[in-house]
């Protein structure tokens, strides 16, 4: 069974280029398929319908989430079609089995009014306290710090990137770089899911904060990273280190709401609904390979429409 659960991941990684995201969680549904075949002492092979049906009612029992459901069906269908392709299942067990049904909860985008709040924001530079030492060190970093982050928020919220392909981002333009900024242009080149390219614009703002960043990238200790956004230590920023930075910057900022890199994002495809109407040229920004994807986004611009009308139509308001 490990054997060929590892030939299927490998399959993943190398043929289907997966995220490294998804690679993960597809490797926690075959590990939670290894343990209920154990527990049954089944052989791989010899799973049928029934037996996927009733662990996925005893995974929703035992408090697995309908998402969750869904995305450990999704990689063991998946691995059973590979099995298929073999010649080692005749029939894929999870074939028309479906999880438990979810709500889908909207998108949750910042305001106009937020968002450019936070776009504009700049800390002051002994925004942290602590010991004299620490603070000499942070007065020190603190006015690079403060580019390099300001210069993450306008991109994130200017050309709707996801996490990943913002820290993807490299300085220079290379055959092996996963993404990179033209700034002649007015253009970000990103490599976003499924090892997709594609070219977004980036506004007036943005620009200006990354040259203002690029100045003083250019003035500190030769990195050796080639990442566009670095950390402290000179290498390529994680996405633990950008959900912090964000959240404090939110913080700071006097905003109202625990803010992370996909709200910008979300708020990006929101506004610039709101503004056009264009849901295919929202889709193409956002490089989503399917509309009904985008189309979450018509919703969030109507309750935008509904409050409106609540709050300017006469025969709207409650007496």
């Amino acid at each position: 069974m490990l054997e060929l659960i590892d030939r299927h991941q490998a399959y993943l990684r190398v043929q289907r280029r997966l995220a490294e995201r998804t690679l993960s969680m597809y490797g926690e549904a075959f590990k939670r398929l290894q343990a209920l075949c154990d527990k049954e002492a089944l052989a791989l092979c010899a799973v049928k319908p029934h037996h996927v049906r009733g662990w996925t009612a005893r995974l929703h029992a035992q408090g697995l989430g309908p998402r969750s459901i869904a995305i450990t069906l999704a990689g063991w269908r998946g691995l059973y079609k590979w099995l298929g392709r073999e010649g080692l299942v005749s029939v894929n067990p999870v074939d028309g089995i479906k999880p438990p049904k979810a709500p889908k909860p909207l998108p949750k985008a910042l305001s106009v009014d937020h968002a450019v709040a936070l776009s504009a924001h700049q800390p002051p530079d002994d925004a942290e306290a602590g010991s004299p030492a620490a603070t000499t060190r942070r007065a020190a970093e603190a006015p690079w710090l403060n580019a390099r982050d300001h210069a993450m928020v306008e991109l994130l919220y200017s050309s709707g990137l996801r996490s990943a392909e913002l820290l993807g981002l490299d300085v220079v333009a290379s055959d092996s770089a996963p993404g990179w900024v033209d700034l002649q242009a007015g253009e970000a080149h990103v490599l976003g899911k499924g090892s997709k390219r594609r070219i977004v614009p980036v506004g007036e703002a943005a620009q200006l904060a990354l040259r203002q960043w690029l100045a003083v990238r250019e003035a500190l200790t030769p990195p050796q990273s080639p990442a566009l956004f670095l950390s402290r230590l000179g290498s390529r920023l994680t996405p633990m280190q950008l959900r912090n930075r964000l959240k404090q910057l939110a913080q700071q900022a006097g905003l109202p709401t625990h803010v992370h890199p996909h709200m910008l994002r979300h708020s990006f495809a929101s506004h610039l609904l709101q503004s056009s109407g264009d849901l295919r040229a929202v889709q193409e920004l956002l490089g989503h390979a399917h509309i009904s994807t985008t189309q979450v986004y018509t919703k969030l611009d109507f309750q935008h429409l509904a409050k409106v009308y609540d709050a300017a139509h006469p025969r709207a308001r409650r007496k």
